[in-house]
């Protein structure tokens, strides 16, 4: 890993070590990373937000300098909640705002239905692969094949391939420096944690419309993030819209899937409104259906 990888290790539940990172004073603010970053990924969020706010980062299990476990039963969506929340605890943090991007959001709204006590609000950006029902089997499938097209490539050429695939083309396009970290950083990944990750948390994790009563129960407020170019998370987010309580969707223009990178002042500035309005008490109470004209 590079030299910015500052930090500590905290222990999760099962004894598994995650690596943190904490900048700045005041409310906390945590965040998630999707599955091509790690806890670098939030560096221009962790600028923003840390004058400001107590920013935590890390890295999911899988990622270094986190420890990568070698037993596929080491590896689930709710073990990825559970990190979440066990990272919240060991730093006597909570109820903290979470920041979730892609397999981060779904780790942030699995986290908020099984400790929403530990949540102040969910942003959940960029959620929605492999979510609908009837998507699951192939995507799980291609999961498992990635994870062994991983393992048998390496990490340098897997990391290169997905860096030049649409995947990372908006993020190319905008910011081909931005764009050249990422895909150095992703090139130092774990070749024996992408897969595990790939299979065993991606390639089977419930569908969304599975957790319906669940979602419907939901008190925290929550940001729902996508990019208008993002359009395999674009149907989630709306149903995640219509069934979560006191949830709102923000469509980002001209955005893809790493809306963080893409557009970090827009991203920035969207979620610093919602969080001073849910510090304000200004999130609940109405919204556009109950208004009267």
């Amino acid at each position: 890993m590079s030299a910015d990888s500052t930090g500590r290790l905290i222990r999760a539940s099962d004894g598994v070590r995650l690596h943190v990172r904490e900048v700045g004073q005041g409310d906390p603010m945590v965040f998630v990373h999707e599955f091509s970053g790690d806890f670098r990924s939030w560096n221009q969020q962790v600028a923003y937000f840390g004058r400001h706010a107590h920013c935590v980062t890390y890295s999911a299990r899988g990622y270094l300098p986190s420890d990568v476990p070698e037993s596929a039963a080491d590896y689930s969506q709710e073990r990825a909640a559970e990190d979440l929340a066990d990272v919240i605890r060991a730093l006597g943090l909570g109820p903290a705002h979470v920041v979730g991007l892609s397999m981060g959001g779904f780790a942030a709204l699995h986290f908020g239905l099984r400790y929403p006590q530990l949540a102040k609000s969910l942003v959940v950006a960029g959620c929605g692969y492999g979510a609908k029902p009837e998507e699951q089997p192939e995507y799980g499938n291609r999961m498992r094949a990635e994870a062994d097209h991983v393992e048998k490539s390496g990490m340098a050429a897997f990391a290169a391939e997905l860096a030049g695939s649409a995947y990372a083309m908006p993020l190319r396009a905008k910011d081909p420096q931005g764009w050249a970290t990422f895909a150095a950083q992703l090139a130092e990944h774990s070749v024996r944690g992408a897969a595990m990750t790939l299979r065993s948390v991606l390639g089977t994790r419930p569908s969304l419309w599975h957790l319906e009563e669940r979602l419907r129960r939901l008190q925290v407020p929550v940001l729902l993030l996508v990019g208008d170019e993002d359009d395999p998370c674009l149907e989630p987010n709306i149903y995640l819209k219509r069934t979560i309580p006191g949830a709102a969707l923000c469509v980002l223009p001209r955005a893809g899937h790493l809306a963080n990178l893409e557009d970090p002042a827009v991203f920035n500035e969207t979620i610093r409104n919602f969080v001073n309005a849910v510090d304000s008490g200004r999130w609940h109470g109405w919204t556009g259906s109950n208004l009267v004209t």
